[in-house]
């Protein structure tokens, strides 16, 4: 038998869009994992939000729960039964307790030893009558960035509970929660529906909310938002960027969207787009129009959650409030256009950067002494001017009023401000690139000075970080210092930048007195993050180690060396070679005490002979690779260098009698290992 659908719809006050895709995730695997606790199986399991309601469909569930089958352990076998098979007493009696017959006793192996067992079946009951349980129980696991509290100190929830709806098909599900009786009616859409909606049956809830101007699924939400943008766009002449963001913020702000769209004095449109665009964004939600040619348009699409009867009336009124919003851009930009932005770099030491750290001018000086270093150790000279005066521009913009009202302008006010004050558009370009990347695959510096100022800025935040003790700590990292490390390693890869960050760390620690345990610290924090970043790359653990320990602490070498060994992996004369370096290792670790020096005088077979010319003539080589990071070069003499290594330990015994050949060979091999760990540890790609 098939219950046909469980339904709960908790009713709100309007509850914040930004909480809602979270808890609808939380929601539907909470009770998928619920209703598999409680044996309920079902067909499908749905979940829905609007700013007033949060809602779960349960589709063709089963009327009742599965059978609960429990294995009980009893006697040994050989206690139950004797030796020609009959129960002992032991076995009726374990029968007896369990409610089976001796027949229906097993034999099942645990830890090596037979015993009897009995598996008996508990009959499932009705599903509905685990929901008055299982369903406030729910409600109670629900988890918001921020809650409300009632007197029960248990009942918690986002914004107040105004009805609550709970049906299996055409019966209520009985419960309370939060001083609210559950029922089986719901409200419709505040402005243009009815207060009180009975249901008479669950699968008629989203039809009956749909006449009332509610479109639950937030999916044919976002279609219809989407349709009236679409037909809005013929009439402005110019295309709607659709951010995800604000169509995502609209999705969960309204219940039945109307787009509409406004205008604004084309006067705003002297400042920059980004300006307009983020003020409509941030405080409005409104998506921006632009033209054919790219460029903004002075019009805005809103989403309203009411059908009004003139729409001219809503539009009137969004136009003043964004008018408002614009005037007050335009009096901010006006106002920092006054003052150079040089002028404010004073103004810095006036705002504590961090307590144990010093003022944000402080930092700044810090960070510029840090980024012209690396120009230097880049090869990078020519860039020092530019390099200069954007570091010490860099957080000038960060007291003007625009970033003061709108925080993430930081950087390309830097730069639009630095353009109106007559600065080279390299500088005013390095202001905005410092900040790039904002997030993980987003985009990257597209100069190389603003790289190197953001490289620099970075590591000093993780080296002052780490000096006075702001480390990250399991889920905690207040100071972003993860995200920073990953940055570095991105702009790094990204603009193919041959930085050795151990070193600009370690110049950010003598600039900044670090004590030698704060290196340490820093220094696996580094790797540790580099390790990570690599291997969601797809490369495997030992390599990625390998390539790290050969490689130093430069991103770029280690991926290029990874490029090259990651595809010999599986190649025959790689798979020796990485054999033998395992043999190498094991013979001298057991051989104990010093090698003594080849004596070519002692060699006994071809091989031996063999193996230490080419080992001769392949060391310069492989330093020479190494020196210049050639690694294809690298991988090519340790290709001419395998086969006398294999050929050796095929036609060689290493432990001969002889105790003078015997060590012979052991220096030999040594000289092999000590040409192998310039490699690294190739050892440890044995198996991987």
């Amino acid at each position: 038998m098939v219950l046909k659908n469980i339904l709960l719809e908790i009713g709100t006050e309007e509850i914040p869009s930004r909480f809602l895709p979270d808890t609808l995730e939380f929601l539907e695997k909470t009770a998928r994992d619920d209703l598999a606790s409680a044996r309920i199986a079902f067909k499908s399991l749905s979940v829905f939000a609007t700013p007033r309601r949060i809602a779960l469909l349960v589709r063709d569930a089963d009327e009742r729960q599965s059978d609960l089958v429990n294995t009980f352990k009893g006697p040994a076998w050989n206690a139950a039964f004797d030796v020609n098979g009959n129960p002992t007493r032991a076995a009726h009696g374990f029968a007896k307790s369990r409610g089976v017959s001796i027949e229906q006793l097993t034999p099942t192996e645990v830890d090596g030893v037979r015993y009897a067992c009995a598996e008996v079946s508990e009959p499932g009951g009705r599903s509905i009558d685990m929901l008055p349980e299982l369903l406030p129980a729910l409600i109670r696991k629900l988890v918001f960035p921020k809650n409300m509290y009632w007197d029960d100190p248990t009942v918690r929830f986002a914004r107040p509970i105004r009805w609550i709806l709970a049906m299996a098909d055409r019966e209520v599900i009985p419960f309370e929660y939060g001083g609210i009786r559950s029922g089986n009616s719901t409200v419709g859409h505040r402005f243009m529906g009815a207060r009180n909606i009975v249901i008479g049956d669950a699968a008629d809830f989203m039809d009956k909310l749909y006449d009332n101007y509610v479109i639950l699924d937030q999916d044919k939400r976002r279609q219809k938002m989407l349709a009236g943008i679409a037909s809005l766009e013929k009439d402005l002449d110019g295309s709607v960027e659709l951010d995800p963001e604000v169509i995502n913020e609209n999705l969960y702000l309204v219940e039945y969207p109307v787009p509409f769209f406004g205008s604004f004095s084309r006067k705003y449109l002297e400042m920059p787009e980004e300006v307009l665009t983020t003020s409509m964004k941030k405080n409005q939600k409104y998506f921006s129009v632009r033209g054919k040619n790219g460029k903004l348009l002075p019009y805005f699409v809103g989403v309203s959650n009411n059908l009004a009867s003139n729409m001219a009336v809503v539009r009137e009124g969004n136009e003043r409030v964004l008018r408002a919003r614009l005037e007050d851009a335009a009096f901010f930009w006006g106002e920092d256009l006054r003052n150079p932005l040089a002028a404010n770099v004073e103004r810095l030491k006036n705002i504590v950067y961090q307590e144990k750290l010093g003022s944000l001018h402080d930092k700044i000086m810090t960070t510029r002494e840090l980024a012209l270093w690396l120009c230097g150790e880049m090869a990078m000279n020519d860039l020092v001017p530019v390099v200069d005066r954007a570091a010490f521009l860099a957080k000038a913009d960060l007291v003007t009023n625009m970033v003061y009202e709108f925080p993430e302008l930081q950087g390309l006010m830097g730069r639009e401000y630095a353009l109106r004050n007559g600065e080279p558009e390299k500088v005013a370009r390095a202001l905005y690139d410092q900040y790039l990347p904002k997030a993980a695959g987003s985009e990257l510096p597209g100069e190389v000075p603003g790289a190197i100022l953001g490289l620099a800025e970075r590591t000093h935040v993780i080296v002052s970080c780490h000096k006075v003790g702001l480390e990250p700590s399991g889920s905690q990292d207040p100071y972003g210092l993860r995200r920073a490390a990953r940055c570095i390693n991105e702009i790094i890869w990204g603009l193919r930048l041959d930085v050795d960050v151990s070193r600009l760390a370690e110049q950010s620690m003598k600039l900044l007195s670090a004590s030698p345990g704060t290196g340490e610290k820093v220094l696996a924090f580094l790797s540790q993050r580099l390790l990570m970043q690599v291997k969601e790359k797809g490369f495997g653990h030992e390599l990625t180690s390998l390539a790290i320990s050969v490689t130093g602490h430069r991103p770029l070498q280690v991926l290029r060396f990874l490029d090259v060994f990651s595809k010999l992996q599986g190649v025959e004369w790689f798979s020796n070679l990485v054999t033998s370096a395992v043999r190498v290792r094991n013979i001298i670790s057991k051989s104990g005490g010093e090698a003594g020096t080849v004596d070519p005088a002692l060699f006994a077979r071809d091989a031996e002979t063999a193996l230490h010319g080419e080992i001769r003539r392949v060391l310069p080589l492989v330093d020479g690779a190494m020196e210049k990071q050639d690694w294809n070069g690298l991988a090519g003499y340790l290709a001419e260098l395998s086969p006398f290594v294999t050929a050796f330990f095929d036609d060689v015994l290493v432990m001969d009698p002889d105790e003078k050949i015997k060590n012979n060979r052991i220096a030999l091999l040594s000289m092999c290992s000590a040409l192998f760990l310039k490699v690294g540890d190739v050892g440890v790609l044995k198996g991987a």
